[in-house]
């Protein structure tokens, strides 16, 4: 295999495909969190351990920012013209290349372990026959044993057409190529094929045509039949899409499953590919792991709970609740029905009430806030109690302004906390006060505007 790897190369063609009913070409639409170029990109980079090359149909400025990672693009070329890049100068990209693995960019299903199968039969095939150039052709069919009668006329006529076209003494496995077709091809032939007759194959990225000219140069051109029809799937419209998220969520769960993860209803449970799960986590129904999200282990999230690009530590209980671009440190519970917006950090043994909401926010070690609280762009202690109803008024109308509240604190029920303000270490607020000045630590702040009426001596009551 480490010599497969190191001689193939994967060439993926992005071809903007898509029916003008998607907001993005096909090979941009998401898939389980991912781009479906993306999901290509690893598969080909896993079975080739190799950096793969982009083709690129359209001009880049037409693809939404930031869409191909910089990392994987060896280089771009607009309507294909690999000769150019060929002599461009850049044979360090190619010395080590000995065969061309060419994939369709909006083939998200594809799979890594599949693309080194059709590598190592494409190899073998090679060695028997090393008199002849071997290119190998991969989809879901053959000649022999496509069904026509199933088929719509125009596919059945196509096929025939390619039954009728083709010798069997130039193609011993009866290959039907298609546009979700996968090539391997020995990239000597191919460099001189094109400095040739350059516009013999890859026109306008119709790959067709490369088998049908190697039949004509009695080329030898080997089969590989993926049994699994799902991943030669090409996402040309939203019905090719939504088959593609439900297969993506199936494998994503099922591999979950397999490593001790419990996910009790994997139908209605929806996780991206790029999200981490520790063991012996439960996935209650109807819950959303999405984007860069990272989950502890032993922790019970759901169910009805949408969790984006958030950081959550062990022992964790969320329910019912959303949370988006959030930190969670270990042993936090929060909900049911909280909020955790951009920004929002609590560390460890929180616990966060029912319809609570944080935002920009940092809560201390231990500390308890209540139900029907809002906290945004505040810094809190630890082991400070936030009573029910308690907001930090952080907007004047123009300016957003911080609260401070010192480790230990007790904010009574209802108090609304009129920022810039800070709140000392063991200090305790009234119920319904409306704080608009700092109050120092131990002391005890009441009414409207509240007032600091004495001392604290204690923190078993004021």
């Amino acid at each position: 295999m480490d010599n497969i790897k190191s001689n193939t190369r994967a060439a993926i063609y992005l071809t903007g495909t898509g029916d003008g009913t998607a907001r993005f070409p096909g090979l941009m639409q998401p898939i389980s969190g991912l781009p479906a170029v993306q999901h290509v990109l690893k598969s080909a980079q896993e079975a080739t351990n190799q950096s793969p090359f982009l083709f690129l149909h359209q001009k880049p400025d037409t693809l939404p920012e930031n869409a191909l990672p910089q990392e994987n693009i060896v280089h771009i070329v607009d309507t294909g013209n690999l000769v150019e890049l060929i002599h461009q100068g850049n044979e360090k990209l190619w010395e080590s290349t000995d065969h061309l693995l060419f994939i369709p960019g909006d083939m998200p299903l594809i799979r890594a372990k599949t693309l080194e199968k059709l590598i190592e039969k494409h190899l073998e095939t090679e060695k028997s026959h090393p008199a002849q150039v071997v290119i190998t052709v991969a989809n879901s069919r053959t000649a022999g044993t496509e069904d026509l009668t199933q088929m719509t006329n125009a596919e059945s006529d196509r096929i025939s057409n390619s039954q009728a076209n083709a010798e069997s003494s130039d193609d011993p496995w009866g290959v039907i190529e298609d546009e979700g077709s996968i090539y391997c091809i020995p990239f000597k032939w191919y460099g001189e094929l094109f400095s040739k007759s350059p516009e013999a194959v890859l026109r306008d990225f119709q790959l067709a045509s490369l088998v049908q000219f190697a039949r004509s140069a009695e080329l030898y051109i080997s089969g590989f039949q993926i049994p699994d029809r799902d991943e030669l799937l090409m996402i040309t419209s939203q019905v090719e899409h939504a088959k593609a998220e439900a297969v993506m969520r199936s494998r994503t769960n099922l591999d979950l499953m397999r490593r001790g993860i419990a996910i009790i209803d994997p139908n209605s449970t929806f996780i991206d590919v790029q999200v981490e799960i520790g063991e012996d986590t439960v996935i209650h129904p109807q819950t959303y792991l999405r984007g860069s999200t990272s989950i502890g282990s032993a922790c019970e999230i759901g169910p009805n709970s949408l969790i984006q690009d958030t950081s959550i530590g062990d022992r964790c209980k969320i329910t019912f609740s959303v949370t988006e671009n959030a930190v969670l440190e270990d042993d936090v519970d929060i909900g049911p029905f909280a909020h955790l917006r951009k920004g929002a950090h609590l560390a460890r043994g929180v616990h966060m009430g029912n319809y609570g909401e944080v935002k920009n926010s940092y809560l201390g070690p231990g500390t308890k806030m209540g139900h029907f609280s809002y906290v945004g762009d505040a810094t809190i202690g630890a082991g400070v109690n936030i009573g029910a109803g308690t907001i930090t008024a952080n907007y004047d109308g123009s300016r957003k302004h911080s609260t401070e509240i010192g480790a230990g604190a007790f904010i009574g029920s209802d108090t609304m906390l009129v920022a810039p303000l800070k709140i000392g270490a063991g200090a305790r607020t009234g119920a319904g006060s409306v704080v608009t000045k700092d109050v120092p630590p131990n002391s005890l702040a009441v009414g409207i505007p509240a007032r600091v009426i004495r001392k604290i001596e204690d923190n078993n009551g004021p």
